[in-house]
């Protein structure tokens, strides 16, 4: 059966249970505590744990989601895997137990003519919590032999979120692969032959101190029990197609086969390439996955991820000796067997392809210039007398220049030494713990989640944001937070946190900056509001200080939105669709938002593309934007269900997350239509103007628009024009003339600055016979130190070798010459064969006068140069050159 159609049958199943069949959510996770959806209950937590009421009683889906914790063990084991499918049920205070345990029998034993999954049901065992009897009984109900029934304790069947709030029991099913697989004994005797194929979630208890996931208090039962179920949708699909692991289905096997094709291996063959190739399959799936739910490689977050594994998937491929472009080959095969289920993969696959093979071919770049940085990283370690490549290197090569830690240890190991893992990894996980706190800080303040669920749990009813309608009015002061603690009240000074029970105050989203603005109460307290946040659907969290008055939970305030900064940011919205529609038409649909930030006064714009947009282009652009604004086209916002949205044609933008009502701005009716809970203006017009400051790469398939808008852009236009007007002036042309008259003028510059220097360069060379007949003894080794004053590096190099040619190799000589560029020092030690018998070598020489210089420098033992940032210290560098050869020939260094 093929993993598509165990997808469907699923979906096809539940709905006629009477459950909303609910699309998977985006693989990039708007929950600033995860990066990425990583399992099936993931989009349903606001539901669950009573955040956010469920707009429906039952709900199924099949989720994408990535993990890649044990990113490292892909491939070496068959249960290590990135991307994997997540089927799930679910019950919101509906069904529980009983339901939920018929369902998984039924749809799991009914035979696969009528419908099911046709799974032997004497293969089947079943485990439940120690003294969950229900479960239990439930399960002898189905037929399941008390035998086939095993008991297991907090760490195998007792779910909880690791914090106070709900939690239960839980249940799990297994297929017994049969006796050449393992033991037997069900799953407690070995989890290799019995596989876990569905887990049943039972919530149904409030747990109040959770101080480990075995050790927790309950405090008593959930007045609304729910169901939360997951079926890994590989797993079943490796046993419905009788193989042996995930890497060998319908959606992974191929792209397999096309590596070991292509690089000319059999797979099973041998066990390095066969974990290879397992990193190959598995590792192209998740990149096309990512890509498509509109994620760019980059340095940080969701893009470094996918960077990391499009470079590990062609350095595997490297490993088995295929050197040539790998993803055009493996990238088609892989959306071949997943657009069955994703078949917006093939429509968008032109956009896909671009992005995955510019990153390759950046790599392949990557690699050319990275290998000479890692040799000369050995190099300098060698010549340190050290063995092994500190984790600081390691991790520059990695983190810098995208070298992978695997290509650094293989290297490392060919060159002879070793590499500082340890440190390396020290210094990964410092960068990931970082990036963590950034983005969770910027949600949060740094505050524990747990104090914003808390809070939302305290209210009776979510937030109700009025932003859309009105820009002020009366509301309650529901909980007042410093320093995330719950306090009573806050005096004059103090920083806070208010949250109220309706606010016009738009929280940071979708690109749209918070709103800023003041609430006040009767009594006279003011705090001054300068963020809003929602750390938690539902919940918005004024961020301020008390500038007069004492604020205390309970008052009445009035909610004044800064209306002039408000009307500046929508104009700045309303212009990012504009110019989204605008670079659709102009570039295509691939061209599509991977990010936005919409300030007062300007927007910034990021979007897919892996080629650069010439100048006249993004002036046509700017040109068509600027048209639909004086068209004064109309802007309207309309809630409806997300697939009605999605059917009449309106763009759902990546890392955005939606529910299943959803609002549409449309532009001109149907001109620009767009998911969005962003503010906006009422029509194109009173957006103003619209000029685009620049565009430009910040990555590997990702580009940047930056623009002005409404005021600020008639500002610097005005400002412009002066400038054009001075400019006319000074150079006495035209203000069309003015590009040829400048290039003419800096050309002339250029060519006089070049005479100069060449000038400059035949008076210091022609020093060489006057500094070459002045050398100083140090013991019997002549020494020539020179200052050459302003002079290039390169003129300095000529300088020095020509003055040690001179000086022939009968004696031994060492020429130290310094010279001034562009304010830096710079200097070059040569030494011939005769000083470097006596022991004097360059490369030392040269460190100890960049030291003095405040620089660093290296190079041969025949030649090495150096700089620094003290240029009035040349002399005193110099004298330690001096006074170095002599430490070195008389031994008492």
């Amino acid at each position: 059966m093929q993993t598509a159609e165990i997808r469907r049958r699923w979906l096809d199943f539940f709905e006629r249970k009477g459950h909303t069949v609910v699309p998977s959510a985006s693989l990039v996770s708007t929950d600033p505590s995860l990066m990425f959806t990583v399992a099936g209950m993931v989009p349903f937590i606001p539901y669950l744990t009573a955040q956010v009421p469920a707009p429906y009683k039952r709900a199924t889906s099949v989720q994408k989601c990535l993990r890649t914790l044990d990113i490292e063990e892909v491939g070496k084991t068959t249960r290590h895997g990135t991307f994997f499918q997540m089927n799930g049920n679910f019950s919101f205070g509906d069904y529980f137990k009983r339901d939920a345990v018929a369902f998984a029998w039924e749809l799991l034993t009914t035979p696969e003519a009528d419908g099911g999954l046709g799974f032997d049901p004497e293969r089947l065992w079943t485990t439940v919590y120690l003294d969950d009897d229900e479960a239990f009984q439930l399960w002898r109900e189905q037929g399941v032999p008390a035998e086939r029934i095993q008991r297991r304790g907090k760490k195998d069947n007792y779910w909880n979120t690791g914090q106070p709030g709900p939690g239960g029991p839980c249940s799990e099913i297994y297929y017994d692969r049969g006796p050449e697989f393992g033991a037997e004994g069900g799953p407690e005797a070995d989890e290799d032959r019995y596989i876990e194929i569905w887990n049943l979630v039972f919530m149904q208890y409030q747990l109040s101190a959770v101080r480990s996931k075995t050790d927790f208090d309950v405090a008593g039962e959930l007045p609304a029990k729910n169901i939360d179920t997951g079926m890994g949708l590989e797993r079943v699909a490796f046993l419905k197609q009788g193989v042996d692991n995930m890497y060998e289905i319908d959606e992974v096997r191929p792209v397999l086969d096309y590596a070991a094709l292509a690089a000319e291996k059999e797979y099973g063959a041998n066990r390095d390439d066969d974990v290879r190739m397992r990193v190959v399959a598995d590792h192209v799936r998740s990149a096309l996955m990512l890509i498509g739910d509109g994620v760019t490689p980059g340095n940080e977050g969701a893009g470094y991820v996918l960077r990391r594994l499009i470079r590990r998937a062609v350095r595997a491929m490297r490993l088995l000796g295929f050197e040539d472009e790998a993803l055009p080959i493996l990238l088609p095969a892989s959306m071949e067997v997943m657009s069955a289920s994703y078949p917006e993969l093939r429509t968008d696959f032109d956009r896909i392809a671009r992005v995955a093979y510019a990153e390759e071919e950046a790599f392949r770049r990557t690699l050319v210039s990275g290998t000479a940085i890692f040799e000369t990283a050995v190099a300098q370690t060698k010549s340190a007398g050290g063995s092994t490549l500190s984790g600081e290197r390691a991790f520059a090569l990695h983190d810098t220049y995208g070298f992978p830690i695997d290509l650094t240890l293989e290297m490392a190991s060919e060159a002879g030494v070793s590499v500082d893992e340890a440190g390396f990894r020290t210094l990964m996980a410092e960068q990931v713990g970082r990036a963590k706190a950034d983005a969770k800080a910027k949600k949060t303040g740094g505050v524990d989640l747990t104090v914003y669920r808390s809070t939302l749990e305290s209210l009776p009813a979510p937030v109700t944001f009025t932003g859309y309608e009105v820009a002020s009015g009366e509301a309650r002061v529901a909980v007042v937070l410093q320093g995330g603690v719950s306090t009573p009240s806050a005096p004059v000074g103090t920083d806070v946190e208010v949250v109220l029970d309706r606010t016009p105050f738009y929280a940071e989203g979708g690109g749209q900056l918070a709103d800023h603005g003041t609430l006040t109460t009767s009594g006279g307290a003011v705090v001054t509001v300068s963020d809003v946040q929602q750390p938690v659907r539902g919940l918005y969290v004024h961020k301020g200080s008390v500038t007069s008055g004492e604020l205390v939970a309970g008052d009445t305030v009035h909610a004044v939105v800064d209306a002039a900064r408000r009307r500046s940011i929508s104009r700045a919205h309303t212009a990012t669709h504009l110019v989204h529609q605008v670079l659709r038409e102009h570039l295509g649909d691939t061209a599509t938002q991977a990010g936005s930030q919409n300030a007062p006064g300007r927007l910034r714009f990021d979007y897919s593309s892996t080629t650069q947009v010439a100048n006249q282009v993004v002036r046509d652009i700017e040109g068509v934007v600027n048209e639909r604004i004086h068209d004064d086209l109309p802007v309207s916002a309309e809630v409806m269900d997300r697939e009605s949205a999605l059917n009449s044609g309106a763009m759902a933008l990546f890392g955005e997350k939606y529910g299943d009502r959803v609002r549409v701005v449309s532009i001109g009716e149907d001109w620009s239509k767009e998911l969005c809970g962003g503010t906006h203006t009422l029509t194109s017009q009173q957006v103003g103007l619209v000029s685009i400051l620049s565009e430009s790469s910040i990555g590997s398939g990702a580009r940047r628009i930056e623009a002005l808008v409404g005021a600020d852009a008639f500002d610097f236009l005005t400002r412009e024009h002066l400038l054009v007007n001075q400019l006319t002036d000074v150079v006495k042309a035209r203000p069309e003339e003015l590009p040829d008259r400048i290039g003419s003028l800096l050309t002339r510059l250029s060519d006089a600055e070049k005479e100069i220097a060449k000038l400059r360069a035949g008076q210091v060379l022609a020093l060489a016979p006057t500094i070459a007949a002045n050398p100083t003894d140090k013991f019997g080794v002549q020494v020539v130190t020179h200052d050459a004053g302003a002079a290039a590096a390169d003129d300095v190099r000529t300088l020095v070798l020509d003055v040690r040619s001179r000086l022939g190799d009968e004696r031994p000589v060492v020429v130290a010459i310094t010279g001034v560029a562009k304010d830096r020092p710079v200097v070059v030690v040569a030494t011939n064969a005769e000083a470097r018998r006596w022991g004097v070598k360059a490369g030392e020489l040269v460190r100890t006068a960049a030291q003095t210089l405040g620089g660093g420098g290296g190079g041969k033992d025949d030649l090495a140069q150096g700089g620094g940032q003290d240029a009035s210290k040349v002399g005193a560098a110099l004298a330690a050159i001096s006074d170095f050869v002599g430490a070195r020939v008389t031994g008492s260094l």
